[in-house]
């Protein structure tokens, strides 16, 4: 009985421990249109997804973390569907997103609010 206990506070532990490891960039962010995007894990990925505005429910990029406070990826304009390498930097409750073509020489970006 006590074993019993013990294994259950212990996988209770384990996870409350796991959420509590959420990635920071996961979360609901205030894009710069005003649209809400959703940013969630997805098969070793992190899934963008619009899920407020003109496009909302449109998936518009996958991304990576790329160590410390770095994302790298892909991003998708929803306006035109076409998809550029991507970053993401995250500085508190800011994420600054671009996206680059012809080998970075021109680049969109724009700073995203957690909500």
């Amino acid at each position: 009985m006590m074993l019993g206990k013990l294994f259950l506070s212990s996988a209770a532990l384990l996870l409350a421990g796991g959420v509590a490891m959420a990635d920071p960039i996961e979360g609901n962010w205030k894009t710069e249109s005003g649209a809400t995007a959703q940013i969630v894990p997805c098969g070793g990925s992190y899934c963008i997804t619009l899920k407020t505005g003109q496009h909302a429910g449109k998936k518009i990029g996958t991304f990576q973390s790329a160590g410390g406070s770095q994302y790298k990826g892909k991003i998708t304009d929803p306006a035109n569907d076409k998809t550029y390498s991507g970053k993401g930097t995250l500085s508190g409750n800011s994420l600054k997103m671009g996206g680059c073509v012809l080998g970075g020489l021109i680049c969109r970006n724009q700073t995203w609010s957690r909500i």
